[in-house]
């Protein structure tokens, strides 16, 4: 048990892609893109990496905009194939030259990629942070399901709120003045 820290943590935005996002559900597809245009500010803001990933992007796009442009410009971007970000090369060798040891995880689907990266990353020694309010399925059920895994497995279930915070760990500090408008 412990808690998200700015200086141990890396943000993985995992494929939140031009054709799969308009698969879900209209409302859940609305509040995931908040919470990770909130993430990846504060994340930038805070010196957080960020390592996104596309899932077969020559069938299911690139990133959406609207994601894509709040990445910071250190951001690395791997495609995929496997469902669990682990199964890439490419993203491991991204996520240890990060140095974290903590990953907070946003993006779709829950009940599948998010899911097995978590999974995955907790075999692996990291300590894994899946944002709630920041992952969706195309079945709210399939959502809440993954949720219910992933807390019986032991990972850790949060919500953009409790990384906000953890990460600035105090008030009054400028980073807190820059970034308590984000969740206001």
């Amino acid at each position: 048990m412990t808690l998200a820290r700015a200086a141990d943590s890396a943000l993985v935005v995992v494929d939140i892609q031009a054709k799969l996002a308009p698969a879900m559900p209209p409302d859940a597809r609305r509040e995931v893109l908040a919470t990770v245009q909130t993430l990846l500010t504060a994340a930038d803001d805070l010196g957080v990496p960020v390592v996104a990933t596309e899932q077969y992007p020559r069938g299911l796009g690139e990133t959406v905009p609207e994601v894509s442009g709040h990445f910071p410009q250190s951001a690395r971007v791997v495609s995929k194939d496997s469902f669990s970000c682990c199964g890439e090369g490419g993203f491991t060798e991204a996520l240890a030259a990060t140095g974290a040891s903590q990953v907070v995880l946003a993006g779709m689907e829950a009940h599948v990629c998010v899911l097995q990266t978590a999974v995955e990353l907790a075999e692996a020694g990291y300590t894994p942070f899946v944002v709630a309010d920041g992952v969706c399925s195309r079945r709210p059920a399939h959502r809440a399901n993954a949720l219910d895994r992933l807390r019986a497995l032991g990972v850790t279930v949060t919500n953009v709120e409790s990384v906000l915070f953890e990460w600035l760990q105090r008030a009054g500090t400028d980073e807190f003045k820059r970034l308590a408008r984000l969740i206001r």
